[in-house]
């Protein structure tokens, strides 16, 4: 089953070309969006939550917009496999990537913080193509090792190397020629919210994992916000903001708190691009 999903269908849907790939990703939101309305109830409820002001066709409007980008990710994470490095400097332009060159040149790791936003899995894909430090993912391993394996080479054909959540640690310990940058997604709920940090997060109290300012802390890596931006369809704009770069000096929480306020800022901008599907507020304080 395993290789019938993926050489029968994956990869002919990885090979289209963008005409077609969108027509099979509007034909999925006809499924997803309209036909079987996917946690149609989870989304309308993390929507009203987070945006209490907005009228009833507002909230609407954005599932609706919500559930074509979503379908557009979908599509997006299947061309991960096949695409060229020319195919993914046409989907992502990276900008003040000097920012983080800098710090490279100087010997400096550094750890990059980002949100469930627009297409963070091929923003990352793309990120070693024009990133002199050497690129980690945090990620948690699939249960299917087949398709773990065929993710973590999608991701990593550029550069980009995967790392098992439980073994984050050891890549701050190693000592290593080339000035590190760890990638931390940092927005989704916690599944022990015993040594979660909370916060006010599109207006709902909100469980963040703790990982990446302890880590910074603990080794002094300066943290740098990724915020990623939908130009047009297919088409997104990555650029970095420094949060610290003297870590243990910030109070307790300032750096996760400086996080979620610059990533709720961005999903104030563009709301549909968010993961609305993600049950992000399972968990009270």
């Amino acid at each position: 089953m395993n290789n019938f999903l993926y050489y029968i269908i994956i990869i002919p849907i990885s090979n289209l070309n963008n005409f077609f790939l969108y027509l099979v990703s509007d034909f999925l939101y006809l499924i997803v969006g309209r036909l079987l309305k996917y946690r149609k109830p989870l989304i309308t409820k993390n929507l009203k939550n987070s945006f209490p002001k907005k009228s009833e066709n507002e909230i609407k409007n954005i599932r609706r917009y919500f559930y074509k980008h979503f379908s557009d990710l979908i599509v997006e994470s299947l061309k991960g496999f096949t695409i060229s490095e020319k195919g993914i400097n046409k989907k992502i332009k990276l900008k003040n990537t000097e920012l983080l060159n800098e710090m490279a040149q100087k010997k400096q790791n550094i750890i990059l913080i980002g949100g469930h936003y627009n297409n963070w899995e091929m923003s990352a894909q793309k990120m070693p193509l024009e990133c002199e430090h050497e690129l980690f993912a945090i990620y948690k391993p699939l249960s299917n090792k087949f398709f773990d394996k065929k993710m973590k080479n999608s991701r990593g054909k550029f550069g980009l190397r995967m790392i098992p959540m439980k073994e984050t640690k050891n890549y701050f310990h190693t000592d290593n020629e080339k000035p590190r940058a760890i990638i931390f997604g940092s927005d989704q709920s916690p599944s022990n919210t015993k040594n979660a940090h909370w916060i006010k997060f599109l207006n709902q109290e909100s469980a963040f994992l703790f990982g990446a300012e302890k880590y910074a802390k603990e080794f002094n890596w300066p943290v740098v916000f990724v915020s990623i931006q939908k130009i047009k369809r297919g088409t997104y704009e990555v650029s970095f903001q420094l949060i610290t770069d003297q870590p243990k000096k910030e109070p307790k929480g300032k750096i996760i708190a400086d996080f979620a306020n610059l990533l709720e800022d961005d999903i104030n901008q563009n709301p549909p691009y968010y993961l609305w599907t993600h049950n992000r507020w399972k968990k009270s304080k």
